[in-house]
């Protein structure tokens, strides 16, 4: 539905991932675009991937999304995202999903900050120099960790708590001083799974004035034959306690399943624990499920003005909020 001014509001996709692997293109991002989607971060590595491995994504995205400027933009700044949203493109930034990559290194923050990152988690589902994962004894945020999240306040770079365990989490966000979100997490309450997030971490998340992504993966919905009807009730659980203004989506959807090959030595069931439900091909919710779900939320009372805050309104905001503190590169 559009907004006042004529123009359908602004959507916005926490999190996103893509084969990783050289030659890849990113045409099936015009999916995200068609279904009314203005910004989306996608992933270009996690703890099992190298520095040098990220840096090569990020040029690669780049030098592709460049290419297709008709309708894509790089986005380093708020203003490339409202440009983009106005002429009916899609605003790419990227995220890495723990510190690894960058060798906990604050100067390899502000490069990739540079190279268009704006999101960051520290940690992915196992333990490393600056926390604990979820998958793992978390032991809570290192000094390096405290360090490394005020690395990323300076570059304006959002905290990302997705993938980390609680107790890392609840120190994360005792230490940033701009908000913090968990760009793809659902509500442990509702499905009990690590990788979900419990009452404790939705108020905490929500008194930094940040967000919690509701994601469409099955493994974290509870009912995946039923994905948008599970999503709503994710995304309602987290309004009832803290309000519409601290919830949104991270799809977490993943393009061309299984083209990526691990990194050689990895052991999957290290990363992605069996016994903690993974395993098969994992599905998730595309970018076409913000229109149901837009349908489903309206249906429970929400209103136009409370969905458009959900799918988009509210990352918007807290993108407003860090990544001023950033500087844009110029391209």
């Amino acid at each position: 539905m559009p907004d006042a001014g004529g123009k359908a509001p602004l959507r916005w996709d926490a999190h996103a991932c893509v084969p990783l692997c050289a030659g890849a293109e990113l045409v099936a991002l015009d999916r995200h675009r068609r279904a009314g989607f203005a910004f989306v971060s996608l992933n270009v590595g996690m703890d099992m991937t190298t520095c040098q491995g990220v840096v090569e994504t990020i040029a690669r995205f780049r030098h592709w999304l460049k290419r297709h400027s008709d309708r894509f933009v790089v986005a380093h700044s708020l203003e490339d995202v409202i440009t983009a949203h106005e002429s009916g493109r899609l605003a790419v930034a990227f995220d890495v999903e723990g510190a690894v990559p960058l060798l906990s290194d604050e100067a390899l923050v502000h490069l990739v900050a540079d190279l268009g990152v704006r999101q960051m988690a520290l940690v992915y589902n196992r333990n490393n120099a600056v926390g604990g994962g979820c998958h793992d004894a978390d032991e809570g945020l290192t000094k390096r960790g405290r360090c490394l999240v005020a690395a990323l306040n300076a570059a304006g770079i959002v905290p990302d708590c997705a993938h980390a365990g609680e107790r890392t989490t609840m120190d994360v966000m005792e230490a940033s001083a701009t908000p913090v979100i968990f760009s793809h997490a659902n509500v442990r309450a509702l499905v009990d799974h690590p990788r979900n997030v419990t009452d404790r971490q939705i108020d905490a998340c929500a008194a930094t004035g940040g967000v919690i992504g509701i994601s469409g993966f099955d493994l974290l919905l509870g009912r995946p034959a039923d994905a948008v009807s599970a999503m709503a009730e994710h995304v309602d659980y987290v309004v009832q306690r803290v309000g519409p203004d601290h919830v949104g989506l991270g799809l977490d959807y993943v393009y061309q399943v299984g083209v990526d090959p691990l990194p050689a030595g990895i052991d999957p069931a290290y990363w992605w624990p069996p016994e903690a439900g993974y395993g098969g091909e994992w599905t998730g919710s595309p970018p076409e499920t913000a229109d149901a779900l837009a349908e489903a939320l309206a249906t429970r009372g929400y209103s136009h003005v409370a969905v458009s805050k959900i799918l988009g309104g509210n990352f918007l905001n807290v993108a407003r909020r860090n990544w001023k503190a950033g500087g844009a590169a110029t391209d």
